[in-house]
């Protein structure tokens, strides 16, 4: 974050959350000209009860007029839809599942608004992002760093932000604990303070979720066979399942009646495999049966913070240079080596077998705190 004595004009992103709301009080407090703006990314359901847009929007503009900064109201629904929504589509259609978070970041957050807040007059943009800046005055890199409370770090959505964004953006409660964050807000009153955090993105919601999908992509069901190519059921169309998930499946308590009481056979389904081809989903008993773990991946289309592939072998022989990965949100950094690295994608090695690794999600590389960019996983594989 830029020092106090250095004064800006900042667009910062009001979301109707207290974290962006408490990142403009603090760049107003250190002496910067602050401006809000608040982004419409969804208009499909405006109306419909799990969309919180409007509530969002009066709670921006309450912050504001608490806070005394002007704020506007800005329209990204038709960017959204064309550079976000599509590809969340696509991918899902292919089986795989996207995380659209990360693509909301990269082409509308830190794009889309950026652009917008430039032609304001602005010299920075901030959000209340959990993460951190930190320019190199050696090298003239800017690095993205985890926040500092490590429950709430959002560098992993953040990671295909490159030197010209990082260059421009600003991350006022990256340096504090949520907790922190909480009690700003209400101590100077702010109408936000106890709002819950936002669970997903607003079209999504708290809406059923395959409901929602169930409007946009067509289905076709399909049977559902265990490893041992038993049917035990019929699947509602592969794009509404994803790897390692055990509610909704819909077979029920499906078990060997001849299982021993205790043994793996009672153990709870999860699904393991989509196979496309043949239209079928693959569903394993217990958390650590091995489909539903892989020593290695394959990734595809990278972005790397500093524009630079990190080197082959870094992270090898036990873990030497430090780096760690994470394949989903809210996972342990795990030790990892890149075995292969060239145009068209990467290849990791664990230390330790990784968990349901996912097609479509997130694979991102760290080095301690800095995060050095990622990767989208294309597949899991087995021990080389």
């Amino acid at each position: 974050m830029e020092t106090a004595t250095k004064k800006h004009r900042v667009v910062v992103g009001l979301s109707g959350g207290v974290d962006s709301a408490v990142s403009a009080w603090l760049l107003k407090q250190q002496g910067h000209e602050v401006v809000g703006l608040f982004m419409k990314n969804w208009e499909d359901d405006d109306d419909s009860e799990y969309c919180s847009t409007r509530q969002d929007w009066l709670d921006a503009a309450s912050v504001a007029d608490v806070i005394g900064i002007d704020i506007e109201h800005v329209n990204f629904a038709a960017d959204y839809k064309d550079r976000v929504f599509a590809e969340f589509l696509r991918e899902y259609s292919a089986g795989r599942t996207p995380n659209p978070d990360v693509l909301c970041n990269a082409e509308i957050k830190f794009k889309a608004f950026l652009d917008h807040a430039m032609r304001l007059g602005a010299e920075h943009i901030a959000t209340g992002h959990y993460a951190r800046v930190r320019h190199d005055p050696a090298s003239g890199e800017h690095q993205l760093l985890k926040g500092l409370d490590p429950l709430k770090d959002q560098s992993y959505f953040l990671h295909r932000l490159n030197q010209a964004q990082l260059a421009k953006t600003m991350f006022p409660v990256g340096e504090l604990p949520k907790t922190e964050v909480r009690r700003i807000a209400a101590e100077i009153g702010l109408p936000n303070a106890r709002k819950k955090d936002s669970t997903g993105i607003c079209f999504i919601g708290e809406r059923p979720f395959r409901e929602f999908l169930n409007r946009y992509l067509s289905h076709q069901p399909g049977p559902i066979k265990d490893d041992r190519g038993r049917t035990l059921g019929e699947h509602v169309g592969l794009s509404f399942y994803t790897l390692g998930q055990r509610k909704g499946i819909g077979i029920g308590g499906i078990k060997d009646k001849r299982a021993p009481r205790g043994s793996g056979d009672h153990a709870p389904w999860f699904v393991a495999r989509k196979d496309m081809a043949s239209n079928t989903l693959y569903i394993v008993q217990g958390h650590d049966h091995p489909w539903l773990l892989a020593p290695r991946l394959a990734a595809a289309d990278m972005s790397w913070v500093s524009g630079r592939a990190p080197q082959v072998g870094l992270g090898a022989e036990g873990g030497a240079g430090g780096l760690a990965a994470k394949t989903r949100y809210r996972q342990e950094d795990a030790a990892c080596a890149i075995t292969a690295v060239d145009a068209d994608g990467l290849s990791l090695t664990f230390a330790e077998d990784q968990w349901a690794v996912t097609p479509g999600q997130s694979v991102v590389l760290y080095q301690g705190d800095v995060c050095l960019g990622g990767a989208v996983i294309a597949a899991a594989l087995p021990q080389s």
